[in-house]
């Protein structure tokens, strides 16, 4: 059996797989999300580990005997927020997420100085990356930032609280806007330019390979085999890369969790940071992911239901009893509940409804959700056509939004491409973790990093193109207008 621990931003998930490629047995633990201010998001790194520690904990009273046969365990995690240790290994204070937008200053400042150089990173400094991160810790909490030893990503102090050691790979350090993401490996200049040292990051193996044994102690609390090897692991996109057996130049998938990721697999580093995309290494050697990334996917559809204090499934139908002239006549809504990336670059960006009447209700109101973010997600496509991406000729949908028949046509027809969903892909992040770690067995990657069976796949409905057509371009016409009025100095709630 292999185990694989993906650390998302709203839940722990842990898989259980067995050497015949299926998975046995899963479990979750929620996790929430601190916003001391308005437009922050930290978490405390304490939490990550204690929720792991519950997830696994139901993980062996579901399946004593297979989660006992574990030999190797991988890891997935959110990307980008840092978490700073002292020399003792001590956390110096929660993590800020990728999801917050305090650094926007600092990222034009790293902007400035990178200049070209931001090529080589695979992005241009976004709030919410490493390295404006750390630039405005160092602004304003001075005291922390000179406490420093060593910088880790949120996957990377699960693996240290199972080994004690400190390491990470390319495709999670692609997102930290340190590393020459054509030559995986850290870069001193793109360090430099944020104030950070190479002593100050981890050393870098690739995802499939051994990071470290589990210390006796901890075995021994996790009821796990002491000694057995730990995957590096990866950053979430590129384990869910892994999941789905995404590793050919065209593979292409769109992830629909907390954000809303849709990723490209290359056999080359093609950059072009003009579009506010992003190319990071895959899990694997000699692979790369071209990237767009709306901020908020899935949890605007859990913002809605919190708001009209309804549950998702009971929204899902609903939504899916409205007829075509009530889905024409619901608003339209931008998902920029967390500002947005792909493709404005735009940290003051926020969600907007347009069109509401006196027969709007939370159905429209839900539909109008699920459509702005496949609207964002058709946003993405653009800007990675644009950079020139090659269109894929289909599309592997993952995450909690895989779960929904509804969005996945949704997202079908916006796309105007074909639309699969897997076996296992709501968690895929946490399949490709267990798979990297048995890839950290010595396992071949041929027999392991297969595509998963399809359990639904969706075709493009043209009767469905001209009106979302029409709503498409005023989602894109109502941004434009809006714009101007996004403001730095808006008062926000808190």
């Amino acid at each position: 059996m292999y185990l694989g621990i993906d650390l998302g931003t709203s839940e722990v998930k842990v898989l259980l797989l067995a050497d015949n490629g299926q998975a046995v047995g899963h479990a979750r633990a929620p996790l929430t999300v601190s916003r001391p201010a308005p437009r922050w998001a930290e978490q405390d790194p304490l939490d990550w580990w204690r929720g792991t520690l519950e997830a696994l904990a139901v993980l062996r009273k579901a399946h004593p005997l297979e989660y006992g046969a574990v030999r190797a365990i991988g890891l997935s995690g959110q990307m980008h927020g840092p978490v700073l240790l002292g020399r003792d290994d001590r956390v110096l204070r929660s993590t800020v997420l990728w999801n917050d937008m305090r650094s926007a200053v600092e990222c034009e400042v790293l902007a400035e100085r990178l200049g070209a150089s931001s090529l080589a990173a695979g992005s241009v400094p976004m709030p919410g990356f490493s390295a404006p991160i750390l630039m405005w810790i160092a602004a304003h909490e001075p005291a922390v930032f000179e406490q420093i030893d060593c910088v880790l990503l949120p996957k990377d102090y699960l693996r240290l609280q199972l080994t004690g050691e400190r390491a990470t790979d390319p495709s999670d350090a692609a997102g930290t806007l340190w590393l020459d993401v054509a030559r995986r490996t850290w870069s001193d200049s793109l360090l430099e330019a944020s104030g950070m040292k190479r002593s100050q990051v981890p050393g870098l193996l690739d995802g499939n390979a051994p990071a470290g044994y589990l210390q006796p102690a901890i075995a021994a609390e996790l009821g796990l085999t002491p000694g057995i090897v730990v995957a590096t692991g990866g950053g979430d996109n590129a384990a869910s890369a892994a999941g789905i057996g995404a590793t050919q130049r065209g593979d292409a998938f769109l992830s629909l969790g907390t954000s809303g990721v849709l990723s490209i697999i290359d056999d080359r580093f093609e950059p072009d940071t003009s579009t506010a995309t992003h190319a990071f290494c895959h899990a694997i050697p000699a692979r790369w992911l071209q990237v767009s990334v709306l901020l908020s996917a899935a949890s605007c559809l859990r913002w809605v239901c919190k708001l009209t204090s309804t549950v998702e499934a009971t929204l899902l139908q609903e939504v899916a009893a409205l007829d075509r002239q009530a889905l024409a006549a619901a608003p339209v809504f931008l998902p920029y509940l967390s500002g947005e990336r792909t493709p404005h670059n735009d940290a003051y960006a926020e969600g907007v409804f347009f069109g509401l009447t006196h027969q709007t209700d939370r159905a429209h109101l839900a539909y109008a959700v699920l459509e702005g973010v496949a609207f964002g997600a058709a946003d993405g496509l653009r800007a990675l056509r644009e950079g020139g991406v090659d269109v894929p000729s289909s599309v592997s949908l993952i995450g909690g939004g895989a779960r929904s028949a509804f969005w996945a046509q949704l997202v079908t027809d916006v796309l105007r491409l074909p639309v699969s969903v897997h076996l296992g892909g709501e968690a895929a992040a946490a399949l490709g973790a267990a798979r990297l770690g048995w890839l950290a067995t010595g396992a071949p990657a041929a027999s392991v990093l297969v595509k998963p069976r399809v359990l639904a796949a969706c075709e493009p409905d043209p009767t469905h193109f001209a009106r979302l057509d029409e709503r498409l371009q005023r989602y894109r016409d109502l941004y434009r207008h809006v714009r101007p009025l996004f403001s730095a100095d808006r008062p926000r709630l808190v």
